[in-house]
């Protein structure tokens, strides 16, 4: 029993240190852009945790459920200000938008263990306003 303890203790530490954890702020300006995530393409493994910073006001994280995330994620949708935090457990690409700036392309994908497969289900989804642009050319470059 003592051993079959220890071994799970081995496999839970060592999960956590493999755990990689990513951090995207939040910002009212970035360059020449406004309404920005700092990371609007970010590649994770299964397990790790993604940090988006409250840099400027004003700003959250939601993920889009209608074809946005791969099957079976539930809602993500963080306070306004406030940093925010989720850990990657289902493979596959997650989208997300800002609630009160995704008319001003204030988007991003987070890609889990370099899975695509639902990458047709993102092509569907319902950009609005400069969100239309900016996501054909993110698309874009998840499909290389």
């Amino acid at each position: 029993m003592s051993r079959l303890i220890g071994l799970l203790s081995t496999i839970c530490i060592s999960f956590s240190v493999n755990a990689a954890e990513i951090n995207i702020d939040m910002l009212n300006k970035q360059g020449r852009d406004r309404n920005v995530y700092s990371n609007q393409i970010a590649y994770v493994s299964a397990g790790d945790t993604v940090f988006w910073k409250s840099k400027s006001k004003g700003h959250n994280v939601e993920f889009i459920l209608k074809n946005g995330v791969p099957d079976g994620v539930k809602k993500f949708k963080s306070k306004l200000s406030k940093d925010a935090k989720y850990t990657f457990k289902v493979p596959g690409i997650y989208a997300y938008w800002c609630t009160p700036h995704k008319a001003m392309g204030m988007i991003g994908f987070v890609v889990v263990g370099k899975d695509k497969s639902n990458l047709a289900k993102i092509k569907k989804v319902k950009f609005v306003g400069k969100s239309k642009k900016l996501a054909k050319k993110l698309i874009a470059q998840l499909e290389k």
